[in-house]
């Protein structure tokens, strides 16, 4: 058992929410909850832009813990380390819109780009103007050649100070995410972990560094450093870090903003041992410490570790990145009062979605609509009995969360599809809406995906045709569409696809010569085999790409899942193919 562990909570499905609810009652006269996070407690002035920020959870203060005065106007929680739903991100975004249009800004990871992506195309669509900001301030994670491909780590918080008070400041939204482009820009991280993390209900962490040595490069959520190096002193480390982050450094001398950021279990004092040799270092290469923060600002449970950031500041970001803030966990200077400023009033919590009424569907539809149900169910199912399995395979090279999310959106799917099909819902409504509550409460890479899988089927069935077993592989094929249109993987990218296009094609090539139940069989004999055959491949995109050594050898969870999922729906198929001969 790991000797730091989360130990305090009740049900562990229930963590994040029950540790959001205690952190608004503590805070209610700074953050006010809404769908999906919490927004600030005072309405966002007219025409100001709303910074709306957000990710999984896990990482306190980041990210509830900086909506306030000077710095976020909302932030979306997810589960822990697991990216927050479409619909979350939209209802954190409406809340915090002022009219002067929303910024989102999160750490570059795929199921929060994926989700927030969404959300902006959906906000966009009904008028309200959004942009997205990413953060990829991870050295570690990508060459100079790749930025665009590098993680978000503490360096969220630098990205989000400078657009908060931007946006504080008065600028229009093309003016905050200019600076925010330009901070993230300019912003360099690189952490180091001596234990992995625990997550809420598991004895073991995350993953283990050896005695005696610590991890390189790590992620924040739970995913192992790149490297292994001999444990240093504190001065060594110290020169470790600000050598690596110094030389990508855009000039030579010059005004910086630092962060030494503890991820979750090293003391104070040991952050303020590492700094008092981190500044003269800094002081030494030509650069002069502006408003440095030593502490926790961006955490990983309980990671035993520390990251050091540096923002290369000109004369506008540094007005920015010391301009005054409020927030629950962050404060500098003093934020003006605001007589003008109104509370939010308590807004009714109540989905405005209408859940009472569906679609006219025809008898054969509503027939088809109890078979997709029973298959869920089923799916959900498997996914409990293979959840731990899951989370190993997840934990090789990303943060052991797979398992728990499929759980979470397969039973959230089984619950809507069944409120829908008693409502005398067609199969496209309880498809889409399966879909829909999949992605909510998954969250993260597969939540989306899958959501996205179900709605396309749906969409391709409709709720009045009468189905067949072509239409039964047409919609198939419409979901692994959807899913490679989203994702933007290919085959060969070590992720769900690798097994669900083999799957795809060979139901395709079957079903032309058999009944539907042996060519789902043949199907998913395919796509398991496929999905066995991902342990051959290297990651080449999603949390996993920065640590493609550590993956080789294990098959991507999201391509086994898939592989079971399917061998639990061609159950239920033969099943009743067998009833209605």
């Amino acid at each position: 058992m790991s000797a730091a562990m989360t130990r305090l909570f009740n049900d562990p499905a229930d963590f994040t929410e029950e540790a959001l609810a205690g952190f608004v009652q503590l805070h209610a006269d700074l953050v006010q909850a809404v769908p999906g996070g919490v927004v600030r407690a005072t309405e966002t002035p007219p025409g100001k832009v709303a910074v709306v920020i957000g990710g999984g959870s896990g990482h306190y203060p980041a990210f509830c813990g900086v909506v306030g005065d000077g710095f976020a106007d909302g932030a979306v929680v997810g589960n822990i380390f697991t990216s927050p739903a479409t619909s979350d991100a939209i209802s954190v975004a409406k809340a915090a819109d002022g009219g002067g249009g929303v910024l989102f800004s999160f750490g570059n990871y795929a199921g929060d780009v994926m989700n927030f992506g969404l959300a902006q195309q959906r906000l966009r669509a009904e008028g309200i103007d959004t942009r997205t900001v990413l953060v990829t301030d991870d050295i570690a994670s990508a060459g100079r050649d790749e930025v665009h491909k590098r993680r978000g780590i503490a360096g969220d918080f630098v990205v989000f100070k400078i657009a908060g008070a931007a946006a504080e400041e008065g600028y229009d939204l093309d003016g905050v995410e200019r600076v925010a482009i330009a901070a993230n820009d300019r912003t360099r991280t690189l952490g180091v972990a001596f234990a992995g993390c625990t997550i809420p209900g598991q004895d073991e962490p995350l993953f283990q560094v050896p005695a005696g040595r610590m991890a390189v490069g790590l992620g924040i959520h739970g995913e192992p450093g790149i490297a292994e190096e001999p444990q240093p002193t504190a001065d060594e480390l110290a020169e470790r870090l600000v050598s690596a982050v110094l030389a990508e450094a855009p000039q030579d001398g010059g005004r910086v903003g630092v962060i030494l950021n503890g991820l979750g279990t090293t003391k104070y004092e040991e952050l303020f041992v590492v700094w008092r040799s981190v500044a003269p270092r800094l002081a030494d290469a030509g650069f002069e410490v502006v408003a440095p923060e030593v502490g926790e600002l961006v955490t990983s449970l309980d990671m035993a570790g520390c990251s050091l950031t540096v923002v290369f500041l000109d004369e506008e970001l540094e007005r920015l990145w010391t301009a005054p803030a409020t927030t629950p966990a962050f404060r500098r200077g003093s934020t003006a009062a605001s007589g003008s400023a109104q509370r939010r009033r308590p807004e009714d919590a109540a989905s405005a979605a209408d859940d009472d009424g569906v679609p006219d569907a025809s008898d054969a539809s509503k027939a088809v609509a109890g078979t997709v149900t029973r298959a869920l169910g089923a799916i959900a199912e498997a996914m409990r009995e293979h959840e731990s399995e899951l989370a190993r395979l997840d934990s090789v090279a990303g943060d052991g969360d797979h398992g728990r999310g499929m759980v979470r959106g397969s039973h959230a799917g089984v619950e809507a599809a069944e409120a829908a099909r008693d409502a005398g819902a067609g199969s496209a409504t309880v498809l889409r809406r399966a879909g829909d509550a999949w992605g909510a409460s998954a969250g993260g890479t597969s939540g989306v995906l899958w959501g996205a899988a179900l709605a396309a089927a749906g969409d391709r069935l409709g709720d009045e045709a009468e189905i067949g077993s072509a239409d039964v592989v047409e919609a198939v094929a419409a979901g692994i569409a959807a899913v490679r249109e989203l994702g933007k993987a290919e085959p060969g990218d070590k992720t769900m696809l690798d097994a669900m296009v083999p799957f795809a094609d060979a139901l395709t090539a079957e079903a032309e010569q058999k009944s539907l139940p042996d060519a789902w069989s043949a199907a998913t004999d395919a796509a398991e085999q496929a999905a066995q055959g991902t342990a051959e491949l290297s990651p080449r995109i999603g949390r996993a790409r920065p640590l493609a050594h550590k993956s080789v050898g294990t098959p991507d969870p999201g391509a086994v899942s898939f592989g079971l999922a399917m061998r639990a729906v061609g159950q239920v198929i033969s099943g009743e193919h067998e009833e209605s001969a």
